[in-house]
């Protein structure tokens, strides 16, 4: 089973993200079905499928079932293209893929999937710790820093001081890119803490310091510098606390 579904989901991502131009994606987009591209896509997918399988005939359902769902997948996909969210969009017809790959496999290698593995202890306490180290970090942040003044802006000092020093240069700023930088931060940290790279969490600090550098050497304002350091203090600090009780407290659940 485990080599079948490899060799599908290889296949799968060849297709999809390495042999699949810009020029075709914007043609199945603006031609929809009556698209070339659309038919090239799908042949570069069943070459693959070919390939991988070594042309062996006994996989042939596998290949139909997966061959035809994509087909049929990016059609509609293409018909929705503007009326869903794009990020919705690609995961959901991601899925849908990823679906029919496991439906493929189970033609040759019925399996059975159970959800009780998710709802053990230590996945339920590793869900509990990456929503805190993300979300509840975020929060717990702004809040602690409201009484300043300067939340106005809508978006956490830790996260967002680039968006900040812009804003007092009259720059734009992508929309809640700090949100996603604090995110990506802390999540950083929790997996060095967990795989003991402390080395690696010196040189993190070391690089954003050097980053932050120059954007707040450039603020003149000793207010917004100040709220910057002190939120950057937080994050790192919530982080490194949420990491290292997540530690400490694996010992009890398992």
């Amino acid at each position: 089973m485990i080599t079948l579904g490899l060799k599908l989901f290889l296949a799968h991502v060849l297709g999809d993200f390495v042999f699949q131009p810009d020029k075709w994606v914007k043609g199945k987009t603006e031609k929809k079905h009556k698209s070339k591209y659309l038919y090239l896509h799908v042949a570069v997918h069943a070459l693959m499928l070919l390939l991988l399988l070594k042309f062996d005939f006994f996989y042939w359902k596998a290949f139909l079932t997966i061959v035809a769902s994509h087909l049929i997948i990016d059609i509609i996909k293409t018909h929705v293209y503007g009326r869903v969210n794009k990020k919705v969009l690609f995961w959901l017809d991601q899925l849908m893929h990823v679906l029919f790959i496991g439906l493929a496999v189970y033609l040759y290698e019925p399996y059975t999937v159970s959800l009780q593995p998710l709802l053990a202890n230590e996945v339920l306490l590793f869900l509990l710790a990456t929503v805190c180290v993300t979300f509840v970090s975020s929060i717990v942040i702004k809040q602690s820093l409201s009484s300043w003044g300067l939340e106005a802006q809508q978006t956490t000092p830790e996260e967002s001081s680039q968006q900040e020093i812009v804003q007092k240069s009259e720059k734009d700023s992508l929309t809640n890119a700090g949100k996603y930088i604090g995110y990506l931060e802390r999540l950083f940290l929790f997996c060095f803490i967990l795989m003991n790279q402390w080395q690696a969490i010196g040189f993190l600090i070391a690089a954003k310091s050097i980053f932050r550098f120059s954007d707040l050497s450039t603020a003149k304002d000793r207010k917004l510098t100040e709220y910057v350091l002190i939120g950057t203090l937080l994050s790192f600090g919530l982080a490194l606390l949420i990491s290292l009780s997540y530690k400490y407290g694996k010992q009890f659940v398992s």
